[in-house]
């Protein structure tokens, strides 16, 4: 979805997991190559849902800028130090009774009242997972649960109004994740922008999840260009097709 001409481009951001990898899995040569061939041309941006050197270190400490939890967080890459420098790392004081409270409620409306381990998982900055199966349960049951999403799908609207406080997310394979709003990845790439000298239309952002509910969605339905990426490993095909538009 190209809003812009590729000659207006200056900066190519991108989701990592299921768009440059296989989900919390690191790196591979392959596309490890492409963002060296890119950034010849072009500057380069992660935008993340996870904390930012988590993803550096999935990326086996690939030298980029990275936006971190969902835009509450930004790393520089320090290419003398070849290390990440936090620039921000923003805390939301969390209502934990509250949150715990709504999730009861929404799991005795729904029926996952049986789950292993806790009810819902607190992170220091403020985001919360609500995992339908519990914080402990099998990774196999986890992977075997809802794979095409259609199930979380089905109760996202319940899960999102009960949290107008935070932005929803479709997370992971069998949970939801929430950001204190008005965090999301339109919204950091927006700010990044602000504060980096880009318009919209410099920017072509690439990601995987762009469905109802998805961490991508936010930046899919917005006046960014987008690069929808079903396929990681075809992603080199994918955005040479859209480049060779210039």
């Amino acid at each position: 979805m190209l809003k812009t001409t590729m000659n207006e481009i200056r900066l190519i951001a991108f989701d990592l997991d299921g768009t440059l990898t296989q989900h919390k899995s690191p790196l591979e040569d392959k596309n490890r190559q492409l963002l060296d061939a890119l950034r010849k041309d072009y500057s380069l941006l992660m935008v993340g849902a996870g904390q930012s050197h988590r993803i550096f270190h999935q990326m086996g400490e690939y030298p980029i800028d990275i936006i971190g939890n969902y835009g509450m967080q930004f790393c520089r890459y320090d290419t003398e130090s070849k290390t990440l420098v936090t620039i921000y790392d923003e805390v939301v004081p969390c209502d934990r009774e509250s949150v715990s409270k709504r999730i009861t409620a929404l799991r005795e409306k729904e029926g996952y009242t049986v789950f292993c381990g806790d009810s819902v998982e607190f992170h220091a900055s403020g985001c919360v997972t609500y995992p339908l199966l519990g914080t402990k349960a099998k990774l196999q049951d986890k992977l075997a649960f809802d794979p095409d999403r259609s199930i979380r799908r089905a109760i996202y609207s319940e899960v999102k109004d009960a949290f107008p406080d935070f932005t929803v997310f479709v997370g992971g394979t069998s949970s939801f994740d929430f950001a204190p709003a008005p965090y999301n990845k339109y919204f950091a790439l927006d700010r990044f922008c602000k504060e980096n000298g880009y318009t919209h239309h410099n920017v072509l952002y690439c990601g995987d999840d762009y469905g109802p509910g998805g961490n991508d969605e936010a930046i899919y339905s917005s006046d960014f260009s987008f690069v929808p990426v079903d396929d990681y490993t075809h992603i080199g095909e994918i955005l040479r097709e859209v480049l060779s538009q210039s």
